[in-house]
């Protein structure tokens, strides 16, 4: 899909990260990505919120098949990075699954991810697009509303915990 190279820290040497649309053999990786990610969270999430999160195998499967699933692969192509999006009506697109584990953090990786998705909901007409998120992701809020997402009034219940609807609009094409 398209290859980035991320911002460096000062004094390292640069990192190259590729973004690139998922496949089912991506599976055992991405679900590791989602637990390494969400981890430091577990303690805040209800049982059955944070199994949702992380997916079984059978659900990431299906989403593999009813949305674009990307993944950000390291120099040594291991999966760093995830995101997924679909489009759920003539304009507007979804995004589920960000998932960048906290040894990545500060890389650039989420938004290279973040940007890839947007870009390819764009190119299928959406106009809008929206997430949702929990509130233990503080710094994951703060992330999408740095990318122009703004927080609706909408939120929903998440097995028991309060799931926080963001939306992002784009001038029609």
């Amino acid at each position: 899909m398209e290859k980035s190279h991320a911002p460096q820290a000062a004094g390292a040497a640069p990192d190259e990260f590729v973004i690139r649309p998922a496949s089912a053999a991506d599976a055992g990786a991405i679900l590791q990505c989602l637990r390494a990610a969400f981890a430091p969270y577990r303690s805040q999430y209800t049982p059955q919120g944070y199994l949702d999160t992380v997916m079984t195998l059978d659900t990431l499967l299906q989403r593999l098949t009813s949305m674009t699933v990307l993944v950000a692969l390291d120099a040594r192509r291991n999966v760093v990075g995830t995101i997924g999006g679909a489009v759920v009506s003539s304009s507007e697109g979804h995004l589920r699954g960000m998932a960048v584990p906290p040894q990545w953090h500060g890389r650039g990786i989420a938004q290279l991810l973040l940007d890839a998705i947007e870009k390819h909901l764009a190119g299928r007409g959406c106009t809008r697009i929206s997430l949702d998120t929990t509130e233990p992701l503080y710094r994951a809020m703060r992330f999408y509303e740095k990318n122009g997402f703004q927080r609706t009034a909408k939120v929903a219940d998440f097995f028991g915990m309060p799931l926080i609807e963001f939306v992002k609009h784009f001038p029609p094409r």
